[in-house]
């Protein structure tokens, strides 16, 4: 799928490690951290949907660049419901892939999901927070890591624990979103005022709407050394329907359309208000409306 926007590459070489052995963990934790109770997306199967049709809409521009040899040992941390899983082992056949999430239940749609789409992937699957992952460290070759940091009351040590389990010189690649990037025609304070809620209900449950701008800093600060962060901005007008259809409505639309009845619950718009703000995005997607956003790619290397 085209998505007519400029691709975001990795900027850092990887290298064939195809003689160690790949790390493999079904064990549970049932610790809570990271995404579960308050993250502000939610389990439902509607949001589901919104995941795999965000990671199809934006397959090349979120994963051009993001190709790993064969035999690599590969670590996706937070694979969710496997919308990103698909499009990973698509870039790199043959890799070791162990896919992690703390919720059990996304863990079972994700494996549903690479057996009908990729069943020939080696993947391993492990249940359990990315702060306290059991492999020994250095047992990757590289990390993958798209949208879950923004989820998180502390990435620096969420990073920092995948450092651990990195080989050095390894690679880790982090892609973000940053709400504060949404730009849309027409204008309206109403959809202004419904994204400024969901980012302060995801700032409430912990996490940072805002956090693809911090990528640089974030990595630094966790270890990581020739960090390279590069803004993947997504532009959708009357002459690209798939992503006005694909990402404006079905993707950052939905997104916000979700958090009603958190928002109202909390008394901090009325539904009258909240609907029309979710209208007036609607009408970016329409035809004499236009809609941005940027999400960042950082790519770092292990010391």
């Amino acid at each position: 799928m085209t998505t007519e926007t400029a691709a975001c590459n990795d900027q850092h070489p990887t290298d064939r490690r195809s003689d160690d052995q790949y790390p493999t963990d079904d064990r549970v934790d049932d610790r809570p951290a990271g995404p579960g109770p308050g993250y502000v997306h939610g389990y439902s199967e509607t949001e589901a949907r919104r995941l795999g049709d965000q990671a199809d809409t934006l397959a090349e521009l979120l994963h051009a660049g993001t190709a790993y040899p064969a035999g690599s040992r590969v670590l996706e941390a937070g694979c969710g419901v496997g919308a990103q899983t698909v499009h990973l082992l698509t870039a790199s056949p043959g890799v070791l892939l162990t896919a992690a999430d703390v919720s059990a239940d996304s863990l079972a749609q994700a494996r549903d999901r690479v057996a009908a789409q990729a069943p020939a992937a080696q993947v391993a699957w492990h249940h359990g927070d990315l702060h306290r992952l059991p492999f020994p460290e250095g047992s990757f070759d590289h990390v993958f890591v798209c949208f879950v940091l923004e989820h998180l009351a502390d990435p620096v040590a969420a990073l920092t624990a995948l450092r651990r389990v990195l080989r050095p010189g390894g690679t880790i690649t982090a892609i973000e979103g940053d709400h504060g990037s949404a730009f849309f025609h027409p204008q309206s304070p109403a959809a202004r005022s419904a994204i400024d809620l969901l980012v302060r209900l995801q700032a409430e449950a912990g996490g940072d709407a805002l956090l693809g701008r911090r990528l640089y800093p974030l990595l630094t600060e966790a270890g990581f050394r020739d960090v390279a962060v590069r803004p993947c901005p997504v532009y959708a007008d009357g002459a690209r329907p798939a992503l006005a259809e694909g990402f404006t409505l079905r993707t950052f639309v939905a997104m916000v359309e979700a958090v009603r009845p958190e928002a109202l619950a909390a008394g901090l718009t009325t539904p009258a208000a909240f609907d029309q703000g979710v209208a007036d995005l609607r009408r970016a997607a329409e035809p004499g409306g236009t809609f941005h956003y940027t999400f960042f790619k950082a790519v770092a290397v292990s010391p």
